[in-house]
């Protein structure tokens, strides 16, 4: 978030916090007889961020990074996430705390629609100077962030204030949302992350998701989900591969790879907006930069299906609304269309009908389902060999989850049945491995079977 002299201090702050906790780190060592392999070391740094980002309120209002970020709903949130919690959830904390009644949220706009009130232009005019965002998820970061330019974060690419980088963002984040009053006065209505914390909060959100991004074209199972891999990497017809490279956030457009790149993409000129059809004041969102040039950086798509509502402003519930929305005026209109038009030697943009829509779709239902089998996998492995019961019981508790997030993303789709049978016996063996202590390996053991089975079923 951008923020002018407040966030400026903020990471000469968080800077300077650096230089001690690296200090004592070397001095720790070395009065060590042994080290730590790297690999042990970097475990126990994600296992701390992990405590950061769920249980540190920072001394402030009682929000955490999970709050907005919970594991249980992938590391996002949405109205019907939203409408479970309870009602002293820190989340709703400008409904409860008299302090942060005006400017800091609007509770409405949160339940209804998924967003959050975000200052990024300062908090000099805090009645006038806001965007409303939707949450954005923290999976496959280390796939997505990256750019010649620096990184980009957040649903405009400067998420972060100073350098852009994970570690800032953590501390625009405490700034902007974990304040106890509208001052936001450092040591007084929150504390900054130090340097050891934000090494951590870094280690924990580059973990999460996957490391790599995939290799299409995927030998694919089912008729309309290889037609819509088909259309996707068409440059011709889909076009959707120039800016999502292999359903990445990498763009490759007008001759070589971007990185995370920026795009106007006409999203903010969409007619009937949700949160706009309220009544409420929505001001016009100008994301990259202040003032801001229109741009979003572009989204990883893997995970797309299991995680909307989509966009920056969360306009669009499903994923079929998202992949139609490049057909559409809105698009073909903006910056990012017409350019596509004139790198087409007919001069076209993006044309697809219902059909071929709705086929691009299930492609990326299919990608986001394949994702999530393999975690599961990997978690359910993981369990096998946890050294606590409390930490087998986490891994297999979010390996079910992953398995309700793939038989949904099918379902909604009508993709794939024989597979969804399988995944549905897979979330029962993983809740009866919870529940039982003596046959919970055994339990275990196929429920990473029957994962295989819908795997193989997506995909040779």
């Amino acid at each position: 978030m951008r923020s002018g002299e407040l966030l400026s201090s903020a990471i000469r702050y968080a800077t300077v916090m650096c230089v001690p906790s690296v200090f004592l780190a070397v001095v720790g060592l070395s009065a060590c007889k042994t080290t730590p392999p790297a690999a042990d070391r970097q475990g126990q740094l994600i296992a701390k961020g992990r405590d950061l980002f769920f249980n540190e309120t920072f001394a402030g209002n009682g929000r955490t990074c999970g709050t907005c970020h919970p594991a249980e709903n992938n590391f996002t949130i949405d109205p019907a996430f939203i409408a479970t919690l309870p009602k002293d959830n820190p989340l709703f904390v400008a409904e409860f705390n008299p302090d942060l009644k005006e400017n800091f949220e609007n509770p409405a706009l949160m339940r209804e629609f998924g967003l959050i009130l975000e200052n990024l232009d300062g908090f000099d005019d805090l009645k006038n100077q806001f965007v409303m965002r939707g949450v954005p998820h923290t999976l496959g970061l280390r796939t997505s962030v990256n750019s010649p330019g620096g990184p980009r974060t957040g649903w405009s690419g400067d998420g972060a204030p100073g350098d852009g980088s994970l570690r800032s963002f953590a501390v625009g984040a405490v700034i902007q949302h974990f304040t106890k009053t509208l001052n936001r006065v450092p040591d007084v209505d929150f504390r900054l992350p130090t340097g050891e914390e934000l090494d951590a909060l870094e280690a924990i959100q580059l973990s999460l998701g996957r490391q790599q991004d995939l290799a299409l074209p995927l030998r694919l199972r089912g008729t309309v989900p290889k037609r819509g891999q088909e259309i996707f990497l068409d440059n011709t017809l889909g076009k959707c591969n120039r800016c999502h490279v292999n359903a990445g956030a990498t763009a490759n457009f007008g001759g070589g790879s971007l990185g995370n790149a920026n795009f106007n993409t006409g999203v903010e000129d969409l007619p009937d907006q949700p949160a706009r059809l309220t009544g409420k004041v929505v001001p016009r969102d100008d994301g990259f930069r202040t003032p801001g040039d229109g741009t979003f950086n572009v989204p990883p798509l893997v995970e797309a299906a299991d995680t909307g509502p989509f966009f920056h402003n969360n306009a669009i519930e499903t994923i079929e609304g998202a992949v139609a929305f490049y057909d559409g005026e809105a698009f073909n209109k903006s910056p990012a269309g017409r350019a596509l038009a004139a790198a087409d030697p007919r001069g076209v943009g993006i044309e697809l009908d219902g059909t071929q829509i709705v086929a691009v779709a299930a492609f990326l239902r299919v990608i986001n389902v394949l994702e999530n089998i393999r975690q599961s996998i990997m978690l359910l492995e993981a369990s096998l060999a946890a050294s606590s019961s409390e930490e087998k019981r986490r891994l297999l508790q979010a390996a079910r989850r992953e398995t309700e997030d793939s038989t949904r993303v099918l379902e909604g789709g009508g993709l794939h049945p024989d597979a969804v049978a399988h995944l549905q016996e897979a979330r029962r063996l993983a809740e009866k491995a919870v529940r039982r202590v003596f046959f919970s390996r055994k339990h275990t053991e196929e429920a990473i079977r029957e994962q295989k089975k819908a795997r193989a079923l997506l995909v040779e």
